[in-house]
Formats: structure tokens, sequence, C-alpha cells
């Protein structure tokens, strides 16, 4: 039975940034590549034994080593990034970035045949057939078990603004969809995912990834997808919120802000705050705000007595935490906003090739 441990959770601070991306063609369509990308030709350096891919032959992963000086974040996320861009191009592929690829019509295109996701496809059947989403996680190291469930718990409430800040996924299927983020809608159609409830306390936690194997609702505690989970093999809280990110810098104010504030919350287990135990549904209508209307999504706050802006969000947080990461994110023009632009301008071929790394 694949479980992990509360004896994982033994360092703090360390830091793991985990990149979806999709695999384009010269013409910046989809193609499958996966077959001589992974498994024919591995590659070497930062992405040895460090690559991987999703449930399409189109999708691919990067893995950073962990990274335990926060001022190399940069720096190693943009030298994963450009590892792979470049052994796409050893072998006649490029490397485009967002939530959802716009041309990507997930009933022409490949599944892969690992046997986990095969598995996956007879079981979920169409919610996963449609998938084709990419998402960028980041893995924050805890030192005990329990502080890293609390922070979960309490991170749920951050998670819709981190979505807005992130969205990226506009179109699916060739068309606009009306949201900002089409992919945290289309991701949630699968089971075990979406804002988790909230957790007593680590052994809580471990029970429910437990009974959910022995019970067969999945196969190894790597399905259940929740947008926030302590992560019992890596020992560490794992925000998978966002939408996958175009350009670095973005991906690397992300990683700033969520280290920062996993960090804010530790402290405040540590001085025993009681933390908060807000409603899941004003926490899902948050998420759906965030969806729905990105940058100009408002949110219930914590206490549930009013509600703030997005503006203000970043406002607050930077003042609290000291960190500059959101700012960066507001000031710039919107993933979703600029996807729109460019298709309205100057159509589906400039959009799909704005996308690509190189």
């Amino acid at each position: 039975m694949d479980l992990g441990s509360a004896a994982a959770f033994d360092r703090m601070g360390t830091l793991g940034v985990e990149e979806e991306f999709y695999i384009v063609d010269r013409h910046a369509r989809p193609t499958s590549g996966i077959q001589e990308l992974v498994y024919d030709h591995p590659p070497s350096g930062i992405l040895e034994n460090r690559i991987d891919h999703e449930l399409f032959q189109f999708t691919i992963e990067t893995q950073t080593p962990t990274i335990d000086d926060t001022s190399s974040v940069a720096e190693t996320v943009r030298e994963a990034r450009e590892a792979l861009v470049g052994h796409a191009a050893d072998h006649g592929y490029r490397i485009a970035a967002a939530g959802l690829h716009p041309a990507a019509k997930w009933r022409d295109l490949d599944h892969a045949t690992k046997p986990r996701y095969q598995s996956q496809l007879d079981r979920i059947q169409y919610p996963q057939h449609r998938n084709t989403t990419a998402g960028l996680h980041v893995h924050v190291g805890v030192d005990d078990p329990d502080k890293a469930t609390w922070i979960a718990n309490e991170l749920r409430w951050y998670l819709p603004p981190i979505l807005a800040l992130s969205a990226t996924s506009p179109f699916w299927c060739g068309f606009d969809t009306g949201l900002a983020s089409a992919r945290a809608k289309i991701f949630e159609a699968l089971p075990n995912t979406g804002m988790p409830t909230r957790f007593s306390d680590y052994e809580d936690y471990a029970r429910f990834e437990r009974l959910m194997v022995e019970r067969g609702s999945i196969e190894d505690r790597g399905e259940l997808w929740y947008d926030v989970r302590p992560h019992t093999g890596h020992g560490t809280v794992e925000v998978r919120t966002p939408d996958s990110q175009t350009d670095p810098e973005r991906t690397i104010a992300f990683v700033e802000y969520v280290h920062a504030l996993v960090a804010d919350l530790a402290a405040r287990y540590e001085d025993g705050e009681s933390g908060t135990d807000l409603r899941r549904e004003f926490l899902d209508a948050n998420k759906w705000r965030a969806m729905r209307y990105g940058r100009n999504a408002e949110f219930t706050t914590r206490d549930a007595e009013d509600t703030v802006t997005l503006e203000e969000f970043v406002a607050a947080e930077t003042d609290r935490l000291g960190v500059d990461a959101l700012p960066r994110l507001l000031d710039a023009e919107s993933g979703a906003a600029r996807q729109r632009r460019i298709h309205r301008e100057k159509g589906v071929d400039a959009l799909c090739e704005a996308l690509c790394l190189d």
C-alpha cells in the first residue's frame, strides 16, 4: 500500500517546484512527444530523474531538486525550464505553458499508455479522458506532521486569490469559456479534487488517506488531488492551485509568496493560534469567483463578515509578510487577459505561438 509517514515531516522551509507543460510542434500545436523526451532519451543534468509526464502524450512535468536556499529559487526554476526547452529542441519539439492549451482538443489527442493512467481512465472515464490541464505545484517542507496539517487547513482561504492571480486558461478546445481559469473547473470534475475539508490533526488526515486506499477509492495517495495537502511522502505542504505559467518570473513569484505564507503560518501555529473554521461552502464560493472573474474577483473574508477585493488582498498580504511577490503578479497583465488580447488582435496562431517558451 502506497502510504506516507509522519516521519517524513522532518525539515522546515525547503522548496520543490513541479511545473506541467505542453509538448508542441514547430507550429505551436499539441503533439505526442513523451516517448522520445521521457523514455527513449531521458535528459541529464538538472532534469535527470526529474522529468515525467501526465495523462496525455503531449503533457510533461518537470520537478526541481530540493531547494534548501530560497535565494536560489529563481535560478533553479529558470535552469529547469531552459533544460526542458533545450531537451525538447534536440528532438524536434517545442514547449508551451498555460493552464490549458487553447488548441488542444482532447478527442484528437493520445493518452499515455502508462498503467497508472490507463487505470485512471478506466475507473474515472469521461472526466479524466478530457483532462488536458497543466498546473504549478509548490512544495514547502514542514518539520512536524501536525503543524503541516494545520498549515494546510489555514492555507485554504488563501488559495482562491492565488488562483485568481494565476489564471491562464480562458480557452479550451478552441473556444473562449468565459472563465479566467477553465483549467480549475475542468480539473474539479475529477474525484478527490478542489477544496479539501478541515482535518483536526495529522492522524485524522493519515487515517483518511489510508481508508481511501483500503476501500479502493484511490489506488495510491497521489490520487488525492486536492488544492492543498500534507504530502506524506515528501514531508511537505503542497499547494496545487495555480495554473501553469508561461512567464518564469510569474512562477518564481508564486513560489516566493507560498514559501513566505507557509513560514508565517508555521510561526502562528507555534504561537498557539487556534486557526479558522470557515465553512467549506464559502471557500468553494471564493474559488468559483476566482475561476470566473480572475482579477476582478472579490472574496469572503476569513471571518465571513465581509468581502475583500484582489487588490486589497494583495496590499494586505504584502504589508503583512514584507514580500513583493504579489504586487509583481498584480501589476502585470494577467495571463487570461493577455491570451484574450492576442487572440482578438492576431488570432489563434499568434496565441499558440505566444505560449511557447522558446
